[in-house]
C-alpha cells in the first residue's frame, strides 16, 4: 500500500511539472493572455466557418485549450477548432436536414473524441505516416479555397444559391449588383487593418483590434438612414452571459455521423502529429504522438459535452502561444480561462461583432493557408503523386469534405499498390575470382544446365507483385542436368500466399527438369510462413537457408551447398 501511494505521489509530481513553477508562471500567464484574447474572434470565426452558432466555435476554443493543456503529451500543443475541421463540419451541417442541432453537434464531438482516445490508448500514433503527403497537400489547399469561397456570402451580404461553394460563388458573381456595399466596406476595412496592424507591436492582437474596429464601423453605418444594415452575430445567435452548460448527445444520429467523425478524427490527428514531430517539450524531448492522440481525444470529449465543435492540434495557435513566451502547458490552460472570463464579461458586446469582419479574418486565413510551393513540389514528384493531389483537390472542392478526405486516402493506397506491384525487378548476381562482390546483370532467359544461378528480387513481393516477379524468372527447359537456382530473399519480412505459390511451383518445375531451387537469407518470420503453409516441404527443408547477422553468409552457404550438389551429380554421372 505504501509503495502504491508513493508511486501515485511520484506520478502526480511529474504531471504537475508540465505546468512549471515560480520561474515560468509570469511568462505563461502573459502568453495565455495573448492567446486567450486573440482566440475570441478566432473562435467565433471558426463557428461561422463551421456553419453553426458562432458560440459553438468559441466554446470549442475554450474547452479544447483547457482539455489539451491538461492531457496532451505535448506541453505546448494548443487544441482548437482548426479551419479544415470547421469546413468538414460545415459540409456535415449542410447535408443534415435542419442542420446540426446542439445535441447532434455534441454527439459528433464525442464520437471524434472516442476515436482519437482509442487510437491513442492503442498506441497507434504511427498511423499518420500512412497518409500520403499528396493527399494532405491536395486536401489542405482545397480547404484553403473552400474557406475563402465559404465566406463570400458574409463578405458581400448576398445569399447565393448553389449545390456547392463553387456554384454559390458563381451565383454571387452573376448577381454582383445585389451586393451590400456597407458589408463589403466593413470587410475591406477589417482586412486592411489586419494587414497593417500585425506589422506593429500588436502582432497577433491585430486580429482583435481589426474585428472590433470593423464591427464599430458596422454599428456606425447602421445609424445612417437609407443604408443597408451589416449583419452581426446577434442576428443569428443569442449570446448568453454565462458559461455553457453540459449538453447530452443524441444517440439517434450516431450511424449517420460515423463517416464525418472518422474524417474529422483523421484530419485532426494528422494536423496534431505535425506539432508532435516538430515542437519539442521544455525538456528537449519530442512528445509521443500516441499521447497527443489521447490528449486530443480528451479535449474533444470536453468540447463536445460543453457545446463546442470538434477540435484538434492547431499549428498556428501553438506557434502563437510559443512566440508570446509560453514555457509550459500553463499558458494554454490560462488561455482557456481568459476566454471564459471574456464570455462572462463581454457577452453583451459579442453580439455586435459584424459577420463581414469575421469573414474578412477567415478570408485572410484561407489565402495564407494556400501553399503554391507545396503543390509544385508534389506535382513534380511523379505521376502517381500528381494524380492523387489533383483528385483530392478537385473532390474536396466538389463533394462534402468528409467523403473527399477518405476518398483521397483510399485512392492513394490503390495507386501506390499498383505502382509498387509493377516495380519488382529481378537481377542475377554473378561471382568471379576477381572480387568477393557480385556483378549484377539481367537474369538469363533460360536456366543454363549444370550452373548455379543466383537471383535477387528488388521491391515488394506482396500478392499483386507476384505475377510480375514470375514473368521475370528464367524459363525452365525440359532438362536442366543438375542446375541450381538460388533466390535471395534477405530483407523480406513477410511474403503473400500468391508469392509462396509461385516460388513453390517454380521449385517443382525445376526439380522435375533435374535441377534444384534454393532460397537464402530467409528471416525467422518468412521461415515460419514457409513452415506453417507447408511450402518448405515442397521446396525441401535442406534447400532453405536462414539469414545471419553477417550479410552474405546465408548466400555463401547456399552457393557452397549448390556447388557440392553439382559436384556430386557430376561424379555420379562419371
Amino acid at each position: 500500500m505504501a509503495d502504491t501511494f508513493a508511486a501515485v505521489k511520484r506520478n502526480l509530481r511529474g504531471y504537475l511539472r508540465r505546468f512549471g513553477g515560480r520561474k515560468t508562471v509570469a511568462s505563461d500567464l502573459k502568453a495565455g493572455l495573448v492567446l486567450g484574447v486573440e482566440s475570441v474572434p478566432d473562435g467565433l470565426a471558426a463557428g461561422v466557418l463551421a456553419g453553426v452558432n458562432p458560440l459553438h466555435g468559441l466554446y470549442a476554443y475554450m474547452f479544447g485549450a483547457i482539455g489539451g493543456a491538461l492531457a496532451t503529451g505535448s506541453a505546448f500543443m494548443t487544441v482548437q477548432a482548426t479551419g479544415a475541421m470547421a469546413v468538414i463540419i460545415s459540409d456535415v451541417s449542410a447535408e443534415t436536414p435542419g442542420g446540426l442541432t446542439p445535441a447532434a453537434l455534441t454527439t459528433l464531438g464525442l464520437m471524434v473524441g472516442v476515436i482519437m482516445l482509442v487510437l491513442g490508448i492503442a498506441r497507434l500514433g504511427s498511423l499518420v505516416r500512412f497518409i500520403p503527403t499528396a493527399v494532405l497537400v491536395g486536401f489542405v489547399n482545397a480547404v484553403a479555397v473552400n474557406i475563402v469561397l465559404g465566406q463570400i456570402d458574409n463578405a458581400t451580404g448576398f445569399a447565393a444559391e448553389g449545390a456547392n461553394r463553387i456554384a454559390r460563388t458563381l451565383d454571387s458573381l452573376l448577381h454582383f449588383w445585389q451586393w451590400s456595399w456597407p458589408t463589403i466596406l466593413v470587410g475591406v476595412v477589417t482586412v486592411t487593418l489586419i494587414l497593417l496592424l500585425e506589422r506593429t507591436r500588436l502582432g497577433a492582437l491585430a486580429l482583435v483590434v481589426a474585428v472590433i474596429v470593423g464591427s464599430g464601423l458596422a454599428a456606425a453605418l447602421a445609424l445612417l438612414d437609407g443604408i443597408d444594415r451589416v449583419a452581426t452575430i446577434g442576428d443569428i445567435a443569442e449570446v448568453p452571459q454565462t458559461l455553457p452548460g453540459m449538453q447530452m448527445p443524441d444517440l439517434s444520429v450516431v450511424l449517420a455521423l460515423i463517416v464525418p467523425a472518422l474524417s474529422l478524427a483523421l484530419v485532426g490527428l494528422v494536423q496534431g502529429a505535425a506539432i508532435s514531430g516538430s515542437i519539442a517539450n521544455p525538456d528537449g524531448r519530442y512528445p509521443d504522438a500516441s499521447a497527443d492522440f489521447r490528449g486530443q481525444g480528451i479535449a474533444n470529449l470536453a468540447s463536445g459535452f460543453f457545446q463546442g465543435i470538434p477540435v484538434g492540434g492547431s499549428m498556428s495557435a501553438t506557434a502563437l502561444v510559443r512566440a508570446a513566451g509560453a514555457r509550459t502547458a500553463l499558458a494554454n490552460l490560462f488561455a482557456g480561462v481568459v476566454m471564459g472570463i471574456t464570455v462572462l464579461a463581454f457577452a453583451s458586446l459579442i453580439g455586435y461583432i459584424a459577420m463581414s469582419a469575421l469573414a474578412a479574418l477567415l478570408i485572410i486565413v484561407g489565402v495564407r493557408t494556400f501553399k503554391v510551393h507545396d503543390i509544385y513540389m508534389v506535382w513534380r514528384t511523379g505521376i502517381v503523386q500528381a494524380t492523387v493531389l489533383t483528385v483530392t483537390f478537385v473532390l474536396t472542392l466538389l463533394i462534402p469534405l468528409q467523403y473527399a478526405v477518405l476518398t483521397g486516402v483510399g485512392l492513394a493506397v490503390i495507386l501506390i499498390v499498383v505502382q509498387q506491384s509493377n516495380r519488382v525487378v529481378l537481377r542475377q548476381w554473378e561471382f568471379d575470382d576477381l572480387s568477393a562482390l557480385p556483378i549484377e546483370s539481367a537474369p538469363p532467359a533460360t536456366i543454363p544446365p549444370g550452373e548455379v544461378v543466383v537471383l535477387a528480387p528488388y521491391g515488394s513481393l506482396f500478392f499483386a507483385a507476384a505475377p510480375v516477379f514470375e514473368k521475370q524468372l528464367p524459363a525452365v527447359p525440359a532438362r536442366l542436368e543438375g542446375a541450381v537456382v538460388i533466390v535471395r530473399l534477405r530483407g523480406k519480412e513477410a511474403l503473400g500466399s500468391t508469392f509462396l505459390r509461385v516460388i513453390a511451383t517454380y521449385a517443382e518445375r525445376i526439380r522435375a527438369a533435374g535441377g534444384t531451387l534454393m532460397i537464402s537469407g530467409v528471416s525467422e518470420a518468412v521461415h515460419r510462413q514457409l513452415r506453417d503453409t507447408g511450402i518448405i516441404r515442397r521446396i525441401g527443408e535442406r534447400q532453405v537457408f536462414r539469414a545471419h547477422a553477417r550479410v552474405g553468409e546465408s548466400l555463401q552457404q547456399a552457393r557452397d551447398a549448390a556447388q557440392r550438389l553439382i559436384d556430386e551429380r557430376g561424379g555420379a554421372d562419371d
